[in-house]
């Protein structure tokens, strides 16, 4: 078990943050994604209405801010995207 003297305790440290999502906002996520995919094959990997009928981007922001898990959908759907393209 580390000690306390072990810890960087008021310094900052360049550890790199491991969220994949950490400073990427759902704005930046879903355009991604639309660019990526397109809506209609959007709607294919996650079916839901906002992606389906008439979809948007503010109507699907509006819709996943709201619900959390069409918007872990969504995120997971991200990471795996990138994941694969690296």
């Amino acid at each position: 078990m580390p000690r306390p003297a072990d810890f960087n305790v008021g310094k900052m440290t360049s550890n790199k943050n491991n969220d994949p999502l950490h400073g990427i906002t759902l704005k930046a996520i879903l355009e991604y994604l639309v660019k990526k995919y397109g809506w209609e094959e959007m709607a294919d990997h996650i079916r839901i209405n906002c992606f389906i009928d008439n979809p948007s981007i503010n109507s699907s922001l509006k819709f996943l801010r709201k619900t959390d898990w069409a918007r872990k959908k969504v995120e997971q759907l991200y990471i795996d995207t990138v994941s694969a393209s690296h």
